[in-house]
């Protein structure tokens, strides 16, 4: 992970083991990834916001949320630019872009674009389920 003075949250690694479950921590903080088709809102339809679930940051709405088919919960854009931190990743023989919360800097998933989805950004937030925890709304 990156330098944790830039970021609001900060805590120790044993304070993040602590508060997270294994898989959480495997996730969020060493920037594993879970199994895709597993995760709890990969296919949720439920109306509400996507936290982290490392520091509870608001970083998703349901209503930006699409089925992509890929195995992770995907949406077309995050709450606010400044919710997210976007890193360059050449880990894996590929670049892609990393996406963590710029709150605690734990990491979420990646972004990509140019897929042809029909969403208006072109963008897919590949995001692992268990980085998030879902606010449901009140609105029926």
């Amino acid at each position: 992970m990156s330098d944790q003075s830039t970021y609001k949250v900060t805590k120790s690694d044993e304070e993040w083991r602590s508060e997270l479950s294994p898989a959480e921590y495997a996730v969020l903080r060493e920037a594993a990834t879970e199994r895709p088709f597993v995760g709890e809102y990969t296919d949720t339809e439920t109306e509400g916001v996507y936290n982290c679930r490392a520091c509870g940051a608001e970083l998703f709405r349901s209503a930006t949320k699409f089925h992509s088919h890929c195995g992770w919960p995907s949406f077309y854009a995050p709450t606010e630019d400044d919710n997210v931190e976007l890193i360059s990743d050449t880990s894996m023989g590929m670049v892609r872009t990393e996406v963590r919360c710029a709150s605690c800097g734990s990491h979420l998933g990646h972004v990509f674009e140019g897929e042809g989805y029909p969403t208006p950004t072109d963008q897919r937030y590949c995001i692992n389920s268990v980085s998030l925890k879902l606010a449901p709304s009140d609105e029926k």
